[in-house]
């Protein structure tokens, strides 16, 4: 096959198949003493950008527990995860063989209980815990900036409410 024919091959596969599927913890913590929200990002390990803890789909796993195993992987971080999806965003992820795909991706809330001093991927990532409007502001996908807004705003709205935060003791 001439290297033209394949690169249409692969152009027509990229248009043809559904975008892939992946599921995403947003990692947060309430500090003690402010009542301040933080979330936690981490680098991608091809491009060093700023993401959360995300991965593919696991057999036997639900995809709120494959979201909160990411985040222990990639981040040692480990806590209570809703099971109700937060939000949904797409990115161009390029595979090993050079082909972009479209991922989509599930997130799921964590609030963090403890973390982990060793872990899978520890080294092989920066992390920080930042505020939701600074989260917002280091992400490169637009629908993932969004998500932060609305998780500041819904725990916001939580907190106003009087509905109890509780941060498990470490």
């Amino acid at each position: 096959m001439t290297l033209l024919a394949r690169l249409a091959s692969d152009v027509q596969l990229m248009f043809r198949r559904p975008p892939r599927q992946q599921y995403a913890a947003l990692c947060y913590r309430v500090k003690k003493k402010t009542g301040e929200i933080e979330v936690l990002l981490l680098t991608s390990r091809d491009t060093g950008r700023w993401v959360i803890p995300k991965g593919w789909p696991m057999d036997g796993r639900t995809a709120y527990e494959v979201a909160a195993r990411e985040a222990y992987e990639e981040a040692g971080v480990r806590g209570t995860v809703e099971s109700e999806i937060l939000g949904t965003y797409s990115y161009p992820k390029v595979l090993k063989n050079g082909l972009s795909v479209t991922c989509r991706v599930q997130v799921y809330a964590l609030e963090v209980a403890s973390i982990a001093k060793n872990f899978k991927e520890k080294g092989e990532r920066k992390t920080e815990w930042v505020s939701c409007d600074e989260g917002a502001t280091r992400v490169h996908e637009p629908e993932l900036r969004e998500i932060f807004v609305l998780f500041k705003r819904r725990m916001q709205e939580q907190f106003a409410a009087g509905i109890p935060k509780q941060i498990p003791a470490e």
